[in-house]
């Protein structure tokens, strides 16, 4: 049975938010999830977030599985900001928000005055959190932009598949998310400082600079000695041996020996105490020089016995995991275990919509599950 849900630690927080697509969504998400009151203040002239009409699953008129996605939780306003109409009735919005997040294009927060400096005069305490491609003072502030580009330019492709191969992206938009997540946490601190100061402030953060944040030690390596990080078969970890895939007799398994420990528990595991013994696999420094020697020796145990024999025998003890499918992924018993899926009611879907569940927990339980706005559905509480 789902645990009672908590108060969320943000219930009296409220953001306004002017966001499509992915990447502000995301992070907004984050901030419903732990109680916050976010509202989308979207155009209905021109179909609202754009992420309504995505498909390939619509949801009945101006709705679609992808907007509900990254909208659980949140409310609705049919404002045109460029009105005047509507922009009074934005600003009277603002005097009662703690912050309002956009995830427009760089040039665009001065176009519509949603910066710091336009909307302090009604609210001094407001923050102003923008999420951009590529920022809002510099040359490419006029530049449109997409999570795949940034994985492009900031040398993500080039680590991502097999030695050989043609460049290859992330499976998953996670440049968008992790600028999302950015996002909701310098907007949280800023409130934070806010309420005890009085004093609110623009938040900044970009698709381009996220990128290159997490090249992460990639990047300190070469900064610092030159080193190009490169592909390496099986998705192997850079400097770590063993940590990659390996074949098992039907299929992949993924292990990691992070530390000296994990390594003698796996050769033990697999019955495999001569390769403690090989001088070649004696120590980090010369696993790493013997990578390919090592795998072989590896693939000759695993590859005699199934996957999941190998994680009866693994798990729990070695970090090891199965490869799946996303279909494998989602029903995989642990995911019920925990309660990451649930179904919502949703006007005239019979059986609800399943979503995924928030990650959240506060003393133990989750976030109430609750489905994205339709467009202007919350009208009547902000006039």
């Amino acid at each position: 049975m789902r645990e009672k849900a908590a108060i969320g630690p943000l219930t009296g927080v409220r953001v306004l938010s002017i966001e499509h697509y992915g990447a502000g969504p995301y992070g907004t998400q984050l901030l419903a999830e732990l109680g916050a009151e976010v509202v989308k203040v979207e155009n209905g002239a021109t179909g609202g977030d754009y992420s309504r009409s995505v498909g390939p699953y619509p949801l009945g008129d101006g709705d679609s599985q992808f907007h509900q996605s990254f909208a659980r939780g949140k409310k609705s306003v049919n404002v045109d900001l460029k009105s005047a109409e509507g922009r009074a009735r934005f600003e009277r919005m603002v005097a009662d928000a703690d912050a309002v997040a956009n995830n427009l294009r760089g040039d665009q927060p001065e176009k519509l005055r949603i910066r710091y400096a336009d909307l302090a005069p009604m609210k001094p305490s407001i923050v102003c959190a923008h999420l951009s491609a590529y920022g809002r003072d510099n040359s490419r502030a006029s530049w449109p932009g997409y999570d795949y580009l940034m994985q492009a330019e900031c040398g993500f492709l080039s680590l991502t598949g097999e030695p050989g191969g043609p460049p290859a992206r992330f499976g998953l938009s996670m440049v968008d998310y992790m600028t999302g997540s950015l996002m909701a946490l310098g907007l949280v601190s800023a409130v934070l400082r806010a309420r005890e100061t009085g004093r609110g402030c623009d938040i900044d953060v970009t698709l381009f600079e996220t990128a290159l944040h997490q090249l992460s030690y990639p990047a300190v390596w070469y900064l610092n000695e030159g080193l190009r990080t490169e592909r390496l078969t099986r998705s192997s970890h850079p400097s770590v041996v063993p940590s990659q895939l390996f074949r098992t007799g039907d299929g992949w398994l993924f292990v990691m020996c992070q530390t000296p420990k994990f390594w003698q528990l796996f050769c033990k595991a697999i019955d495999r105490p001569d390769l403690l013994a090989d001088e070649r696999f004696a120590s980090p420094a010369v696993r790493l020089a013997n990578r390919e020697g090592l795998q072989e020796a590896i693939e000759e145990t695993l590859a005699g016995e199934s996957t999941g024999y190998w994680l009866e025998l693994l798990s729990g003890q070695v970090p090891v995991a199965r490869v799946n499918d996303i279909g494998q992924a989602l029903e995989n018993p642990f995911v019920q275990e925990v309660g990451m899926t649930s179904s919502v009611e949703y006007p005239g879907r019979e059986g609800g919509l399943w979503l995924l569940s928030s990650p959240f927990r506060v003393d133990g339980a989750r976030a109430p599950d609750r489905r994205g706005p339709l467009l202007g559905e919350h009208d009547e509480e902000f006039r």
